[in-house]
């Protein structure tokens, strides 16, 4: 096999498809390679399980990853050459199973194209009031979902719309920087530099932005400096981590952020997920390979919304209870887009949220 051809071929086919990544798995017998197209994973090819060692290896060497370590879990990125005019931003991540096989995900990192968040939502009415705390001149909102659930595309968006508006000096912290945006100042945290979460956010905030983009909150220093600038007259938008839009109160509390200070800074928590399609065509969800919704419109966004007003009520006691009994949860939603005919069965039973 010829690695550098079929590496280059593998990584221009999955671009084609719209995948958000490549996963080479072992078995027993061999490798195989799938595509994660708009969520799922797809069977793509099948590499002896010599070829598949081989193009780990190959991959790790152009990420200046350590080739003679199988069993340690390690990541690393690189920039591929696809042309000589395109280059591809890739995020590599190993793991090894008991066998002491490794296995590879390869993200691809895409500058998306601006799209109409209308045009890609089933229930605008959460929509338009996140639009609303997108416009506060201070303040904190804290965004939560799974892993490529839209949270990056959607925060960028809403930034843009503002910016038609008015000029804002935006700056972003992220790990790493999803997608490409000229008009921000776009900051990649490098750990191994010194160049945390919390360092960058001390120093933009020393900067005096508008708003402040932190890609997520995982410590108890990077929760308390993002309250800190809400606090001092910025607008931070961040993600965390959490099962639901009350988890997220549950989760920055979990970090030391008191009850009172939250209620005194945060004024909007926004929980998301994408969901597919029901398709005609596929009579299911929309796959793949259909061209009837186009690349972009195979999934679209469910937002929970809590605002300031309901912030204000809720309490370490009712956590619990306001994510059961608040009219428009993400459950009463998810039910809402199932019984209009956006989504199958079967999507609604497999993202309802226990």
């Amino acid at each position: 096999m010829d690695l550098e051809k079929f590496t280059k071929f593998l990584i221009q086919q999955a671009k084609e498809n719209a995948s958000s990544d490549i996963h080479i798995l072992p078995t027993k017998e061999r490798y195989n390679i799938y595509f994660r197209m708009s969520g799922k994973l797809d069977r793509k090819y099948k590499l002896t399980t010599e070829n598949g060692m081989r193009l780990i290896q190959y991959l790790k060497y152009l990420a200046n990853m350590d080739v003679g370590d199988h069993r340690k879990s390690q990541g690393g990125s690189l920039v591929y050459q696809l042309t000589e005019t395109l280059e591809q931003d890739l995020r590599l991540s190993t793991i090894a199973n008991y066998h002491g096989q490794e296995s590879l995900v390869i993200r691809i990192l895409e500058s998306q194209e601006q799209i109409l968040l209308e045009e890609h939502t089933y229930l605008s009415e959460e929509l338009s009031k996140i639009k609303k705390l997108v416009e506060f001149k201070s303040g904190l909102i804290l965004f939560s979902g799974p892993v490529n659930s839209g949270k990056t595309t959607t925060i960028y968006q809403l930034i843009r719309e503002r910016q038609k508006k008015t000029d804002l000096q935006v700056i972003t912290i992220e790990d790493p920087v999803e997608i490409e945006e000229e008009s921000f100042f776009q900051i990649q945290v490098n750990e191994e530099s010194g160049n945390s979460y919390e360092e960058s956010l001390k120093a933009s905030l020393r900067h005096h932005p508008d708003l402040v983009v932190v890609g997520e909150i995982r410590d108890e220093e990077t929760a308390r400096m993002a309250v800190r600038g809400a606090l001092t007259g910025h607008l931070i938008l961040a993600s965390v981590h959490a099962k639901n839009a009350e988890g997220v109160m549950s989760r920055m509390m979990e970090l030391g952020i008191s009850q009172e200070l939250l209620k005194q800074t945060l004024i909007g928590i926004i929980f998301q997920k994408l969901l597919p399609i029901y398709c005609e065509l596929c009579k299911g969800d929309c796959i793949g390979y259909c061209i009837h919704n186009g690349r972009n419109g195979k999934r679209f966004s469910l937002y929970d919304l809590i605002e300031n007003e309901q912030i204000q009520r809720l309490t370490t006691d009712n956590l619990h209870a306001s994510a059961k009994n608040r009219n428009r949860n993400f459950n009463h939603l998810l039910k809402k887009v199932y019984s209009y005919g956006f989504i199958t069965e079967h999507t609604h039973n497999q993202y309802i949220i226990p």
